[in-house]
């Protein structure tokens, strides 16, 4: 007996997702190649697709996957996440596009602590260190306190902050 179709096509993008944990994106091109249009068009295939443009370091088609996702799955935060995430590092994007892409997002998704943690890298970057620490103060009140010094501290993009950090 054949697979259904979408079960086919669920395992090409699982296999698309570890292809590209693996380094092997070539191959999980080919699999997203052979996706249906259904599953490409979803929000866990745009998600891959953009793994894959992002591993690539292929910014404007990361970035144009992301918009896709947002226009197409605006209740995904992942698709909101990703354009403002490829906006900083596409030619013509930077921190200021990152930052006004992610910002409606916070709205939307109240209880994301990923969002304003985002934000609070994006502002330390821009110098807004007030402003950056704000929204880490955001992201614990959606997360946790200590989830999110721990990854502060880690986080390269927060180094202004890191003094503030180790004693809070």
């Amino acid at each position: 007996m054949a697979e259904p179709e979408s079960w086919q096509n669920l395992q090409r993008l699982r296999a698309a997702e570890g292809w590209i944990e693996l380094g092997l994106l070539e191959e999980a091109r080919a699999e997203l190649a052979e996706l249906g249009p259904e599953l490409r068009n979803g929000a866990d295939g745009l998600e891959v697709q953009w793994l894959l443009f992002a591993e690539r370091g292929h910014w404007d088609a990361a970035f144009a996957v992301a918009q896709q996702s947002v226009d197409l799955h605006p209740q995904s935060e992942g698709g909101w996440i990703h354009r403002a995430y490829a906006a900083r590092r596409r030619p013509g994007g930077g921190l200021l596009l990152a930052q006004e892409l992610l910002l409606p997002a916070v709205d939307r998704f109240p209880k994301s602590p990923t969002i304003p943690f985002n934000l609070a890298c994006y502002a330390a970057q821009l110098g807004q260190l007030d402003s950056a620490w704000e929204w880490l103060e955001h992201a614990a009140r959606a997360g946790s306190w200590r989830l999110t010094r721990e990854m502060g501290l880690k986080d390269t993009d927060l180094e202004p902050l890191w003094p503030r950090l180790r004693t809070a």
